[in-house]
């Protein structure tokens, strides 16, 4: 069975699709949108072994011609070099205007080739098949496209929507434990910052979720994307309601930073750290109570899930250091941090009233404990 969740958003309003076997079916999809038989494919070399016969098929069932592109697998290919050859190959491949290019794999992939199709020819439309957990709930909904930068994640991109979003709950089963729970990172966030009901069923349902239950995944990523649809919907460009979906990532990609945007860190691993300090640093504000924090971090711990700077393994920079990987950030506005914390679950919000004592003292205590 396939549930629709639709983004109403005018004249680029499009469906995200969700259930077991998308992919095998992909061609029925897709083929109303081409305004010709074909269609580019850039995946990576892991997602690619994996999936992109099967995607292939789908289409030639429909009578759809196909090239693909496998980039190297992992956070660092979500860079400038990457970026310059799959743009390149592109414009190789001849992909016009009115094309559609595919992108088959994870965040990393969905970001960087949606970025790609934003800029070439000044923008050709793109279809998300996101393949891990994290990319079906957040990164493939929403059109926020780009690519990392020395000087931090995510720096360098564009807005540009999907005309579509074929999310197949079956290929989860694919993912290792790990990258499974770094996705369910981001399921949790959307409980956390608007729908505490969510969040009590994923307290009850989440191990079952983990352990591979069907209708436990297809309504954690139907919940997931329809509330980030109803967030991108009142503010597609992030001036206000949507920098809620940044609850836990002023930490999160500090942490990317510091570790290199490497395997030391995956990115849904520093979401449920960085969700974890938001309602600390809420918690020390007085805007909720520590019980609210504790519960927090008992789900993700019970879910085996990163909480603490003392999970991540290697060096980190200190407590200044961090802060000073925290003023990259995108919602730095007139040199004033944005934080998202909350008065308690499923009640996040915005503000830049946070003093940065208490940030730097609740970093340099969590710093001591991995000592």
């Amino acid at each position: 069975m396939t549930h629709t969740v639709h983004v109403p958003l005018g004249e680029r309003a499009y469906d995200i699709q969700i259930g077991e076997g998308v992919i095998a079916t992909a061609g029925a999809f897709i083929a109303p949108l081409l305004k010709r038989p074909r269609v580019a494919i850039v995946t990576d070399e892991t997602v690619g072994a994996l999936h992109l016969d099967t995607l292939t098929r789908a289409l030639a069932a429909e009578g759809i011609e196909s090239v693909s592109l496998a980039l190297p697998a992992g956070e660092a290919t979500k860079g400038w070099p990457q970026f310059t050859r799959t743009v390149e190959w592109l414009l190789e491949e001849k992909v016009e205007r009115r094309d559609i290019v595919i992108a088959l794999g994870g965040g990393v992939v969905g970001d960087l080739v949606g970025f790609a199709a934003a800029v070439l020819r000044r923008g050709v439309r793109f279809v998300q098949i996101p393949t891990s957990l994290l990319a079906q709930v957040d990164s493939s909904v929403g059109g926020k496209t780009g690519i990392n930068a020395p000087q931090g994640k995510n720096l360098i991109g564009a807005f540009h929507q999907p005309s579509m979003v074929l999310a197949d709950i079956g290929i989860l089963g694919t993912l290792t434990p790990r990258d499974f729970l770094a996705g369910y990172g981001e399921v949790v966030k959307y409980g956390l910052l608007g729908d505490a009901g969510f969040f009590e069923w994923l307290e009850v349902n989440g191990p079952a979720l983990a352990a591979g239950d069907v209708d436990a995944r297809a309504y954690a990523v139907r919940r997931s994307c329809e509330m980030k649809a109803e967030i991108v919907v009142r503010d597609e460009t992030e001036q206000g309601d949507r920098a809620l979906l940044n609850l836990g990532h002023t930490f999160c990609h500090a942490l990317e930073a510091a570790t290199g945007y490497s395997d030391r860190l995956l990115h849904g691993e520093g979401v449920s750290v960085g969700c974890a300090l938001a309602f600390e640093v809420s918690s020390r504000l007085g805007l909720c109570s520590q019980e609210e924090p504790s519960r927090v971090r008992a789900h993700l711990k019970a879910m085996g899930m990163k909480t603490d700077l003392s999970d991540i393994d290697g060096d980190l920079p200190d407590a200044n250091g961090l802060l000073d990987l925290m003023g990259q950030d995108k919602k730095v506005i007139d040199g004033q941090l944005r934080f998202i914390l909350a008065r308690g679950i499923g009640q996040a919000f915005v503000t830049s009233d946070v003093p940065r004592d208490v940030v730097h003292n609740l970093l340099d205590e969590a710093l001591a404990a991995r000592a």
